[in-house]
């Protein structure tokens, strides 16, 4: 309904619907006030999730499949969500898995056996447990867990969220200027499609800035 009534406007104001206008802003993505990215000459696309999260586990298929064929010209960075210190656990096991090396090993695992084993996995300890379930070290873990650089990166996460306007989980960013999420894409499903669509319009603004 939203996307017919957006036509419905586009037409009343004697704009052409072109086939390029895939999705609509206001519709299938908003834009924000823009923020600095970190891909240098890469499209970011920047995901806001936390583990606990039923929705972002959810995405998750959709969104790894995507990632094995994600356009050239973009790069995905995942950054965790902080909006309390049951959130920050989780954010400081994704950097410290990050800092391990762990990343392909723990971060859909940790999810099914939040989401699909109802594992309650939401301190240090059951974490660590956890990590040595997946062959990984309990020292190395908790060691990099309680680390100076973990900490600093979830309080850059923190900031981040906050830069970005972050309000729920998963919600998705390109090129630092793009909104979108599953419930405004029209699906799970739908997100990577919508993604390719603000990947391809984000590299034609930056080329006519040039």
């Amino acid at each position: 309904m939203k996307r017919l009534l957006a036509m419905v406007w586009l037409i009343a104001l004697g704009l052409p619907l072109v086939a390029s206008a895939e999705f609509l802003e206001g519709v299938e993505y908003v834009r924000i006030p823009k923020q600095p990215v970190e891909t240098g000459a890469k499209i970011e696309v920047r995901e806001f999730f936390w583990y606990g999260c039923p929705h972002c586990y959810a995405l998750e298929p959709s969104l790894e499949a995507w990632l094995k064929k994600i356009p050239k010209n973009a790069q995905f960075v995942r950054t965790p969500a902080v909006f309390n210190e049951r959130w920050a656990v989780h954010a400081r096991a994704y950097y410290a898995f990050e800092s391990l090396g762990l990343i392909g090993k723990m971060h859909e695992p940790l999810f099914r056996a939040l989401h699909q084993d109802k594992r309650p996995l939401f301190d240090a300890d059951s974490l660590a447990a956890f990590v040595v379930e997946r062959g990984g070290d309990r020292k190395a873990f908790l060691d990099a867990y309680n680390s100076f650089g973990v900490a600093t990166s979830v309080n850059r996460a923190t900031q981040l969220g906050r830069a970005f306007g972050v309000q729920s989980v998963p919600t998705l960013f390109v090129d630092g200027q793009y909104m979108t999420n599953a419930n405004i894409a029209g699906g799970y499903d739908k997100v990577p499609q919508v993604l390719n669509f603000l990947i391809q319009k984000a590299a034609a603004e930056r080329r006519g800035k040039r």
